[in-house]
Order: structure tokens, then C-alpha cells, then sequence
């Protein structure tokens, strides 16, 4: 199965949103069957054939993520990444400002889908390939 160096290494060639589809196809190539980001911290789960699981470590520094859910916000803030003039963490500020708590993403249906902290889906987007 696939390591988290080996997913660092995939990670380390996004420099923005626009880089995310690329990425996608590198993990996917890895054995990445999901991913579950969590915003307050960074920490991701991800999964693979069998129940396999692997995590990776959280910042140390954690963000508070808004009882209020701003959808209208966080698309734009989501746009304005996917076209590549946001860096990783100014999105995970922008996320956790907008009251998104996690993503969570499934190779197979090429879906990004973003909930509050009360579990409700935020959006749902399909992934370009």
C-alpha cells in the first residue's frame, strides 16, 4: 500500500488550487481510494483498498472553525483557489472563517464534499480529470 512520505511527495508539487487535479491522479496512482481533511488542524485520513488507513500529522497551531456557515463565502474563497491565487494555508483560513470543518474526497466518484461542524454538507463538487 501507499506511505504518507509517498503522499507528501505527490502533495509537495500543489502550489494552488489549480494544481489539485494533478494531484488527485498522482494518489490515485498510489492506491488512494479516499481522503478525509480535517480544516481545525490539517490532519487527513487517508484510505485504501482492504480498510487500509494511514494518517497525517496535524499543524501544531489550530484554527477555529466558525459556528456559522458561510456557502456563499466559502465558494468564492473556494473559486478564487481553484484559479490558483490562494496558497494551501490562506484556503484552510478561508475554510475555517466560513464555518468548514473537513472535506472529504472519493477517488471513485471524483467528488469533493465539504461539511459543517454539525455534519451538514456545505457543497459538493466534481473533481476535472
Amino acid at each position: 500500500m501507499f506511505t504518507i512520505q509517498q503522499i507528501k511527495e505527490a502533495h509537495s508539487k500543489v502550489k494552488s488550487g489549480a494544481d489539485f487535479p494533478k494531484y488527485m491522479q498522482d494518489i490515485i496512482a498510489l492506491g488512494v481510494t479516499s481522503f478525509e481533511t480535517f480544516v481545525f488542524d490539517n490532519h487527513t485520513n487517508y484510505y485504501g483498498k482492504d480498510n487500509f488507513k494511514v494518517s497525517s500529522e496535524g499543524f501544531s497551531e489550530t484554527l477555529s472553525i466558525a459556528d456559522e456557515t458561510k456557502i456563499e463565502q466559502f465558494k468564492s474563497d473556494l473559486k478564487i483557489h481553484q484559479q490558483g491565487k490562494t496558497d494551501y494555508k490562506t484556503f484552510l483560513l478561508d475554510c475555517a472563517k466560513s464555518g468548514v470543518e473537513k472535506w472529504i474526497v472519493v477517488m471513485d466518484k471524483m467528488t469533493c464534499t465539504y461539511y459543517d461542524k454539525a455534519g451538514n454538507v456545505v457543497l459538493v463538487e466534481t473533481i476535472p480529470t
